[in-house]
């Protein structure tokens, strides 16, 4: 076999290797987007109500009642002059996931210019290693960085991040947060987001209600409910209580939305992928059949070249 021949042969071998390899990884990443869409849909059901409850709450009631408190939680609704801004950036901690993590740092980096941000009056807490790795070598200021989040998120991995979010919130290390990661819209699309998530704010809480209220109105017909609360044992203590399960439903929600995007992203870059072989491997399969037709031509020319030279 002349060696022009069996190169192409190499590559269509190695192409095909890569393609099952790909294949299978198209398939890992489609099994933990279902699991993971089957557990965010049950979620969204809590979070939904625990928004709006807080939301009727601060609408009808004075929630500097509730700043007043000695809970961490409840001081988030306290405003104060802003020197020092958070972004919090959840990104994958692994490649092979498309523009996912171009699309959210593309959009990070937005967000600064848009609010003219620095690297003196910025503090970044990111949630994957790409985002880690990306703000760090840039020289920003990474004051919190986790890594490792499992495949479906449980809320004991969330809650740590949530602490200290809130505790570095209530410690002054910035005045004000904003949340950046990728919102799963269905399986081909998905659209970067950026939240102002503290301090907390009625329209806030409102914007909230209205987009989560929007989900659900093509099933729900149902009127309106105004809802009436009685106070046990005071306003003051289940607005703080509630501040505290809406701020862990507000990031915990992210980070599952995040995660699903990601898993969604991993299998439409690994089908691409799959499909990008099968196109190399069908024109190299072309190239091979081709070269082998002229190789056997040549000789079938030489070899009747040479009977007629005999003759």
């Amino acid at each position: 076999m002349p060696a022009s021949l069996a190169a192409v042969k190499h590559k269509i071998e190695s192409t095909k290797s890569t393609r099952q390899i790909t294949a299978a990884m198209q398939m890992v990443s489609t099994a933990k987007l279902n699991q993971i869409q089957h557990h965010t849909q049950t979620y969204e059901v809590y979070a939904e109500k625990v928004k709006k409850m807080l939301s009727d709450l601060v609408k009808s009631h004075n929630t500097s009642a509730a700043s007043a408190s000695h809970d961490a939680y409840a001081a988030l609704f306290e405003k104060r002059p802003v020197k020092k801004t958070g972004i919090l950036v959840i990104t994958s901690d692994r490649g092979l996931v498309g523009s996912y993590n171009n699309n959210i740092i593309k959009q990070t980096l937005q967000l600064m210019k848009d609010q003219n941000l620095t690297a003196e009056n910025t503090v970044f807490l990111t949630v994957g290693k790409t985002g880690t790795e990306f703000f760090k070598k840039r020289g920003m200021n990474v004051v919190y960085e986790y890594s490792g989040v499992s495949d479906v998120p449980t809320f004991r991995e969330v809650h740590q991040i949530v602490k200290t979010a809130v505790q570095m919130y209530d410690d002054a290390v910035f005045d004000e947060m904003y949340l950046t990661y990728s919102h799963y819209v269905n399986r081909i699309t998905s659209r970067v987001r950026v939240h102002d998530v503290l301090p907390i704010t009625a329209e806030s809480l409102e914007d909230d209600v209205e987009e989560s209220s929007s989900k659900s109105k093509s099933t729900e017909d149902e009127a309106p409910i105004t809802a009436e609360y009685e106070f046990e044992p005071s306003d003051t203590e289940i607005i703080a209580g509630l501040v505290s399960q809406y701020a862990e439903s507000l990031l915990y929600g992210a980070i599952l939305d995040a995660k699903t995007s990601e898993h969604s992203s991993s299998a439409n870059a690994m089908r691409s992928a799959t499909d990008n072989a099968d196109d190399i491997i069908s024109s190299l399969e072309l190239q091979y059949n081709r070269a082998r037709q002229a190789a056997i031509t040549t000789e079938i020319t030489e070899i009747t070249g040479g009977m007629t030279a005999q003759e």
